[in-house]
C-alpha cells in the first residue's frame, strides 16, 4: 500500500511506551503522524510527555490529548485531516490490574477499539493495525505459540479483552473490508518501557539497592522481544497489502524468570539479592513466540539480544531520572 503524503497515520496511545516509538519511525521516515493519547493518570504524566519531548519538536507529528472512547472527537480528527490508515495501540495495560478492575479494562479496550474501527469504516481508511498481546494464547503448553493455536481460553480480563478486540477487527474486515493486520506482541521492553513492567521495576530497584521480588521458583519464561524490534513489526504491517491477518511479533528466544534477573542485574552492574514470593494469578507459565508467520508476510525477524536490549535500557533509564530531577 501506498505510505506516501497523500495523508496522515493516526497512531494511539502515541505517548506510550510502544506508541512513541512507532511514531518516532513514521515521522524519520517522512510519514504524518496525528498522535492521540489520554494520558492515562495510570503512570506519572511526566514520563509520557518525555516519551514524546523528540516528536513534539517535529512538524510531521502532532498530538492530541483525548479518549479513544470520545466519537466526538474521533469524528473532529478524521474530519478536519487526511487520515490514511490507524495504527491503534492505546490500550488499559497490565494482566494484574486487570483483575482488580476490569470493567474499566472491557471499556477502553472493548468499547474504544469498537468507535476507533467505526471511525475507520465511516471514513475509508486504507489500513487498521491492532495491537493485541501473546496474553491472549493463555496455559497454552504447545510450544512455540503459533497464530493457529486457539485463544479462547484467556485467564485474565485484559487477556479476554485483547482476545475480543481481534475478534471485533475481524467483524470488521468481514462485513466491511477493512484491511486489518492484529500484532501479538510479546512482553515487549527497551527504552520507556511502563514503570510498572518487571525490567523497569528490576532496575529501579537494583539501583536503589533493594531487593527483586521474584514470584515463583524462577522457571516461568517469556519471550523477551526489543521495542525497536517491536517498531520495526508494526511499521512493515501497516506497509502490507495484507486483508487480514493476525501475526506474532516476539524474540522466539523465551528466557527464565531467575535468568532475566541475573541479565538485568548485570546491565546494572550489581548483584541482585532475591526475595521469594508466590505465583501471581493472571500471569501465564510461558510464553515462546513462533514467528515464522511474521517471516513469510513481513520480511520481519527480530534482531536484537537480550543483553544487548537491556544495556540500552539501563542508558536511557538512567537519562531518564536525571531529566525528571
Amino acid at each position: 500500500m501506498s505510505t506516501g503524503a497523500s495523508g496522515s497515520v493516526l497512531v494511539t496511545g502515541a505517548a506510550g511506551f510502544i506508541g512513541s516509538h512507532v511514531s518516532e519511525a513514521l515521522v524519520e521516515r517522512g510519514t504524518p503522524v496525528i498522535g492521540l493519547d489520554n494520558f492515562d493518570p495510570y503512570y506519572d504524566r511526566r514520563i509520557k510527555r518525555l516519551n514524546v519531548s523528540r516528536l513534539l519538536e517535529s512538524d510531521r507529528f502532532q498530538l492530541i490529548e483525548g479518549n479513544i472512547r470520545d466519537t466526538e472527537v474521533l469524528a473532529d480528527l478524521f474530519e478536519r485531516g487526511a487520515i490514511e490508515g490507524v495504527i491503534h495501540l492505546a490500550a488499559r495495560a497490565g494482566v494484574r490490574p486487570s483483575i482488580h478492575r476490569p470493567l474499566d479494562y472491557v471499556s477502553t479496550n472493548v468499547d474504544g477499539t469498537m468507535v476507533l474501527l467505526e471511525a475507520a469504516r465511516i471514513h475509508n481508511v486504507d489500513r487498521f493495525v491492532f495491537g493485541s498481546s501473546s496474553s491472549v494464547y493463555g496455559e497454552a503448553n504447545e510450544m512455540p505459540l503459533s497464530e493457529e493455536q486457539r485463544v479462547d481460553r484467556p485467564i485474565s480480563p485484559y487477556a479476554a479483552t485483547k482476545v475480543a478486540g481481534e475478534a471485533l477487527c475481524h467483524a470488521h474486515h468481514h462485513l466491511y473490508g477493512l484491511p486489518v493486520v492484529a500484532l501479538r506482541f510479546f512482553t515487549v521492553y527497551g527504552p520507556r518501557q511502563r514503570p510498572d513492567l518487571a525490567i523497569n521495576k528490576f532496575v529501579r530497584l537494583l539501583e536503589a539497592g533493594k531487593p527483586i521480588p521474584q514470584y515463583g521458583d524462577g522457571s516461568s519464561s517469556r519471550d523477551y522481544t526489543y521495542i525497536e524490534d517491536i517498531a520495526r513489526g508494526v511499521l512493515a504491517a501497516y506497509d502490507s497489502d495484507l486483508e487480514w491477518a493476525i501475526i506474532n511479533l516476539g524474540s522466539s528466544s523465551p528466557i527464565r524468570l531467575d535468568e532475566m534477573i541475573r541479565a538485568v542485574a548485570d546491565s546494572v552492574g550489581v548483584e541482585a539479592h532475591i526475595e521469594l514470593r508466590d505465583d501471581q494469578p493472571g500471569d501465564v507459565p510461558r510464553t515462546y513466540a513462533s514467528v515464522e508467520k511474521a517471516l513469510r508476510l513481513l520480511n520481519w525477524e527480530p534482531r536484537w539480544k537480550l543483553a544487548e536490549g537491556l544495556r540500552e535500557f539501563v542508558k536511557w533509564y538512567r537519562w531518564s531520572v536525571a531529566e525528571r530531577e
